[in-house]
């Protein structure tokens, strides 16, 4: 890496891409847990909150892996400097989106969930939306290559 490399990456980018790792290290974590139906993790959930997430069907679950991964793959690109990481972070967003359609348009998410876990639906859903914007925000300056 040249020095003018160096000086032109902005210090916020560190910053935002670490703790975008972070935030998406932890979705990556939930959707293990989930799926593997981890005994420690869940024990914190409701009946009626594991029988629903347990029952989401198999093109629910690509969407959400889709989401999840894609987030992780897109704080890695962001700190690479990648311009991919724009495009892979939009495609999360618009994963995630399509999940909470169903989960809180179509079935009884909120219902199941309760404020906690709509509000923490909102806060994902602005984190993603963020990032989106920042990548491309990064990618137009010419940050991003």
């Amino acid at each position: 890496m040249s020095d003018s490399t160096a000086e032109r990456t902005p210090v916020h980018l560190w910053i935002v891409g670490v703790l975008a790792l972070l935030w998406n290290a932890m979705g990556a974590m939930d959707f293990v847990m989930t799926m593997t139906k981890n005994e420690a993790y869940m024990e914190s959930f409701t009946p009626e909150q594991l029988e629903f997430f347990y029952g989401f069907p198999t093109w629910l679950i690509g969407l959400w892996a889709l989401a999840v991964w894609g987030g992780l793959i897109g704080a890695l690109l962001l700190l690479l400097r990648k311009g991919l990481a724009a495009t892979v972070l939009l495609l999360s967003f618009l994963a995630m989106t399509l999940t909470a359609v169903h989960n809180f348009g179509f079935a009884n998410g909120a219902e199941i969930m309760g404020t906690t876990g709509t509000i923490f639906t909102v806060v994902i859903f602005g984190i993603s939306l963020a990032l989106v914007f920042y990548s491309r925000a990064l990618k137009s300056r010419g940050v991003l290559t």
